[in-house]
């Protein structure tokens, strides 16, 4: 008995993505399309980038639109960050989740990035897919996919 409960742990170690932890902030700005700062219950100021996409750099072009959309999206909202790892500059890469404004009582179910990539505010940063787990890698090249066919915002 003791070692098939071995071995089902280590499978699902193996199969499961890095440890993942879990943030819960209210977002308190928006800097650019794909980053955000979140002030988390203890009022530590968290810098986020969200994991997966690229949103324009702030001179090119739907720079601010991209940056407008994702504060509609999340700005003063309070949120979920999953994430795994922060990169070499401190910032928490991760996925954000809130409300969404059309379905208040909803809890947090809407994917931010997710959002900027269905708008076509953002490109999905394939480069980075191995660090995505794979059922948001595959929602996130599809949203791509779709605002590129119906030529969204980065498309036209």
């Amino acid at each position: 008995m003791v070692a098939s409960s071995s071995v089902g742990l280590a499978l699902l170690l193996l199969c499961a993505p890095a440890f993942a932890a879990q943030l819960e902030c209210r977002v308190a700005s928006v800097t650019r399309g794909d980053t955000l700062t979140c002030l988390t219950v203890d009022n530590r100021q968290e810098l986020i980038r969200l994991r997966g996409i690229d949103s324009p750099g702030r001179k090119e072009p739907f720079a601010e639109r991209a940056r407008q959309h994702l504060a509609d999206l999340a700005h003063g909202k309070s949120a979920t960050v999953h994430w795994t790892y922060r990169d070499h500059h401190g910032r928490i890469i991760g996925a954000v989740w809130v409300e969404p404004v059309d379905c208040p009582g909803c809890g947090h179910t809407l994917d931010v990035s997710r959002a900027q990539l269905a708008s076509g505010m953002a490109r999905w940063a394939q480069r980075y897919a191995s660090q995505q787990p794979v059922e948001e890698r595959y929602a996130y090249e599809f949203e791509e996919s779709e605002a590129r066919g119906r030529r969204a915002g980065l498309w036209r």
